[in-house]
């Protein structure tokens, strides 16, 4: 029996993992590269020495193009919808730092997964649309998790028109965290990474915590979470006071991850 071909693909290198949706020109995500996703996803969140976790598509067309066409038939669309939202929710619940990586086309289902990372880096090239409302239906993951980084108003404005967004408009609205020229991609997302690597893996995981709950939680119980993490789960780590001591004698800190 033939092995099907490998859809994603992951590439660790320190504390850096890189996932590559691998279906070029488009990068379209099928049920079977979907799961294939969730899992390789679920594997990563195991690892507690990982710190970041770069998203990106294969080729030069697209990050992705969405979701099958063929798969949001009335048979296939609830499996489509599990593994999908499946993977997301992974995603998001990673403590490592999520980075997606876009270039040309982000379309549907594909800037449904970009958007659920922490950061969205894309180069000037990239275009964001969810065209769902062609097709008779609408994106849940962006109609749950748009409106508080966006504005109800911009994201019904997409899901209802299905218009297409420049690299400009998606900073200008806040899809977007950075906007950089396509031959400056690599090198934007390889130096986040680093420096982010260079850091405490401890205090970058507990940053997180700490985001996460300012995303989800009005600002007096975030403000209370967040002092809970600094004083239970920060303080007694080492490298909380090598930070203090290296600044005070003028030295790069020397992390223990611990």
């Amino acid at each position: 029996m033939t092995e099907p071909p490998t859809t994603i693909r992951c590439q660790r290198e320190h504390r850096v993992a890189t996932l590559t949706i691998d279906r070029p020109p488009l990068n379209i995500l099928d049920i079977p590269t979907i799961e294939r996703l969730g899992r390789t996803i679920e594997e990563l969140a195991a690892d507690p020495e990982l710190l970041v976790v770069i998203l990106r598509g294969a080729g030069e067309k697209a990050f992705s193009a969405g979701v099958a066409v063929q798969d949001h038939t009335p048979d296939k669309v609830g499996p489509m919808l599990d593994s999908l939202h499946g993977a997301i929710r992974r995603l998001r619940d990673l403590d490592a730092l999520t980075i997606a990586a876009v270039h040309g086309h982000c379309l549907g289902g594909g800037l449904e997964l970009a958007v659920s990372c922490d950061l969205v880096i894309a180069t000037d090239d990239a275009r964001f649309g969810l065209p769902e409302i062609e097709l008779g239906c609408y994106p849940p993951v962006a109609a749950a998790l748009l409106p508080q980084r966006i504005g109800s108003g911009p994201v019904l404005d997409l899901i209802l028109t299905g218009r297409t967004l420049t690299a400009q408009e998606a900073e200008r609205t806040g899809l977007v965290t950075r906007r950089v020229h396509w031959g400056g991609l690599d090198a934007t997302v390889r130096e986040l990474a680093e420096r982010v690597r260079s850091k405490s893996a401890p205090v970058v995981r507990l940053a997180k915590k700490a985001v996460r709950a300012g995303r989800s939680l009005p600002f007096s119980e975030a403000l209370a979470e967040t002092e809970r993490i600094y004083k239970e789960e920060l303080l007694p780590l080492e490298d909380l006071s090598e930070g203090s001591a290296a600044f005070l004698e003028k030295r790069k800190p020397v992390w223990k991850h611990r």
